[in-house]
């Protein structure tokens, strides 16, 4: 008998001692939940989130700075009035008791601006009144924390002497308290929604409460684990909102799909000992049982807890891949990323042993839903452990049967199902889709349609003087989809000009007028250019974040398999499911095809998040890797046991295809529930990181990857001596 691992000597202490390691945990979960979640030390976790679109060290940020001129002064407050004349009595007493509240280097009061002689304002007020002359802002910028409450104050008097008319205060901190409400109320949401049925689905496998419950224990004490690594993180760097619902949706499926193999694992291997034992002197008393129980949690941590640390660790190396990134936003998810995936692998392998070895028996009995008619035979035909012959294993030899035209017609499915991707147009959620539910939602929208050019502007020109300005001001609205151009005004340190575009034409625009800027001086920002700078910014790293990714995969599958083969098979046939889960997305998203189900509005979604597109690549091909663990893990073992080849590939996929379906469909309805938020950012991410698994754990594993084996059999454990002489001397093996 070979000598346990590491993994099985920790899991068969935690199983041993499991009160011990109990403890441990609840210790680790109660000062997280101290910490992140309750304020002991004075702010919670979601205290000190930031929330503002996703932005990269770029042209667009310098010309920012130049429009700032250094100054760091209070943000501004703004108190929007709309549907009321500007000489409505009620409007000029607003404003002439702002006038009063506050000095004038701090407040703006258009009404006392003097007009030109042709009737019109200046141009430096123009963006404060609206398109329409019905309605009038009124912007103050102060130090003092009692400004907002009086503008607050103000807004409600006009609210009851303007019943018809829009009557809103926003500012920039208003909008990130908003957003981070909502995005506290969508992680809520997500969980309420795919706890439940998550804890249903694991009934129907497990067939008890008992089992069903020990995955969730180990995910919810994961996720807690997870926040409390994030506020400690959040005193190093900003934590945006977005990292929370991202982390905590990925945690959550890990730690379930963990869970869910190695509670499997251990039903399958101590009724294996129970068997062996049936009979002898050794089978029925107490100690003989618990020392059956610590060798079921022996080798479980050697077989299915291996199988968890691989998938950790090249979930782990994708999650690294984002720090190759150079934007804020994106390096903090990689981080919490890592975070989480440590903790959901540390829970799976001491966490998940000790409730198992304090359960004991009662973990392997029916549970009483089996007794139930009709559902004990839906539990006992769709439960965790498979026998030898079932529907996984004759689908796969059906497969086999023309492997090289199934490979084919499954490669031509994901590439159709990709297609829509090729006319991908970017977007900026955080800047465009601001949801209804927010506070701030109707100041937001009130702005853009009316006050345009105080509204956060589409595309800017910033030059260094007037001249400059009008100049090139000229030259840009000759461009196509350009619909005006203002009239150039001073702003800080330079001149600035807004470009007036259909917002689903900015970023072309953006890329023409740089194309054809006069000088290098001449600089372009606003949402679109951001967006566009963001994007380059992601482009230029991706070449680094692919080796990283790449390199890491191969060399982690060679170490387990001993092949140069399977690796690449496995990064190929990730792509393809990538791939035609982003063009999914586009034709529900940018065509606006999940409108309707997803319950958005098709003007508000410009296209797909950008910051979408590289975490279901980084998060996708992170999941897809788990279910090509946990069939290698199973064919490995039939090949190491003497099984012939193509009888190992159905027998790896019969003993695995359950557990697929069962982990696949849990975190399906994980990103499913927090795609049910309002941030839409979250909203993409949950339903393309689904779309992936969905694609992954049927098209992918039952078909391509077997076909595809199968066929290339006698080539597929291939790798160049020197790679073999390598994989012998350091080649990860079962203990």
């Amino acid at each position: 008998m070979s000598r346990p691992g590491p993994l099985a000597t920790i899991a068969r202490a935690s199983g041993a001692h499991p009160w011990l390691a109990l403890l441990a945990w609840a210790l680790l979960v109660a000062v997280a939940i101290a910490t992140a979640l309750s304020g002991l030390t004075g702010e919670t976790l979601f205290d000190r989130l930031k929330s503002s679109a996703p932005t990269a060290n770029s042209e667009s940020s310098r010309a920012d700075d130049i429009l700032a001129g250094g100054d760091d002064g209070a943000d501004p407050i703004t108190l929007l009035v709309h549907g009321a004349g500007l000489d409505d009595p009620a409007v000029v007493a607003a404003a002439t008791a702002l006038g009063d509240r506050f000095s004038a280097d701090e407040f703006v009061d258009p009404l006392s601006i003097p007009t030109l002689p042709d009737g019109s304002y200046p141009a430096a007020a123009e963006a404060l009144f609206s398109d329409d002359e019905k309605g009038v802002l009124f912007v103050v910028r102060s130090d003092d924390e009692k400004a907002l409450d009086v503008l607050l104050e103000q807004r409600e008097e006009l609210r009851s002497e303007l019943p018809d008319a829009v009557v809103e205060v926003g500012s920039g901190d208003l909008l990130v308290d908003s957003i981070v409400s909502i995005s506290q109320s969508d992680l809520e949401r997500g969980e309420a929604v795919a706890l439940p049925i998550a804890l249903v689905i694991m009934l129907i496998v497990f067939g008890g409460f008992l089992a069903a419950g020990v995955p969730l224990v180990g995910a919810i004490a994961a996720i807690i684990g997870a926040l409390g690594a994030l506020f400690g993180f959040s005193f190093l760097m900003d934590i945006d909102t977005t990292v929370i619902n991202v982390i905590t949706a990925v945690g959550l499926g890990l730690s379930i799909d963990y869970g869910l193999l190695i509670v499997s694992r251990f039903r399958e291997e101590y009724r294996r000992l129970d068997a062996a034992a049936r009979g002898t002197e050794s089978e029925g008393g107490r100690a003989e049982r618990r020392t059956r129980r610590l060798l079921a949690i022996s080798r479980t941590a050697d077989t299915a807890g291996r199988t968890v640390l691989y998938s950790g660790v090249t979930f782990a190396i994708a999650s690294l891949g984002l720090l190759a990134f150079e934007p804020r936003i994106v390096r903090a998810i990689g981080i919490g990323a890592l975070s989480v995936t440590v903790i959901a692998i540390a829970s799976a392998l001491t966490l998940v042993p000790a409730l198992l070895g304090l359960a004991g028996d009662r973990l392997i009995r029916p549970g009483a839903l089996a007794h139930i008619p009709g559902l004990g035979r839906v539990i006992t035909r769709f439960g965790d452990v498979a026998p030898d012959e079932g529907v996984f294993s004759r689908l796969t030899r059906a497969v086999q049967r023309h492997p090289a035209i199934v490979t084919i017609l499954c490669v031509l499915a994901l590439v159709a199902m990709a297609a829509p991707a090729l006319s991908l147009r970017l977007a900026n959620t955080s800047a465009d889709g601001i949801p209804a539910s927010s506070t701030q939602a109707t100041f937001v929208d009130t702005l853009a349609v009316n006050f345009p050019d105080a509204a956060s502007p589409r595309i800017v020109l910033v030059t260094d003087s007037e001249s400059a300005a009008e100049s090139w001001a000229a030259d840009v609205e000759s461009i196509a989809n350009v619909d005006s151009v203002s009239t150039p005004l001073e702003s800080g340190d330079g001149w600035r000009s807004i470009v007036r575009v259909t917002p689903t034409d900015g970023v072309g625009v953006v890329q023409a007028i740089r194309a054809e800027r006069p000088d290098p001086s001449a600089l372009v920002t606003g949402i679109d250019a951001r967006t566009v700078d963001f994007s380059q910014s992601l482009i230029d790293r991706a070449p680094l974040a692919i080796l990283i990714i790449a390199f890491g995969t191969i060399a982690l599958l060679f170490l387990m398999t001993g092949s140069l083969v399977v690796p690449i098979k496995a990064l190929v046939a990730s792509t393809l499911s990538l791939g035609a889960s982003l063009g999914i997305l586009v034709w529900g998203f940018q065509y606006g095809n999940f409108a309707g189900l997803m319950n958005f509005d098709t003007a508000d979604v410009l296209g797909v998040d950008v910051l979408v597109i590289v975490l279901v690549l980084a998060f996708g091909f992170g999941l897809a890797m788990d279910y090509e663990m946990f069939i290698l893990s199973r064919v490995k073992e039939a090949i190491d046991a003497g099984v012939e080849g193509r009888e190992a590939i159905a027998l790896g996929l019969q003993r695995s295809g359950r557990i697929i379906t069962s982990a696949a469909l849990t975190i399906v309805v994980v990103f499913a529930g927090f795609a049910t938020g309002d941030l839409m950012v979250i909203k993409q991410l949950g339903v393309a990181l689904a779309l992936a698994v969905v694609l992954d754990a049927t098209l992918v594993r039952l078909l391509l990857v077997p076909a595809f084996m199968t066929w290339q059999l006698k080539i597929m454990w291939w790798a160049p001596r020197w790679m073999k002489r390598i994989h012998a001397r350091f080649g990860l093996r079962e203990s």
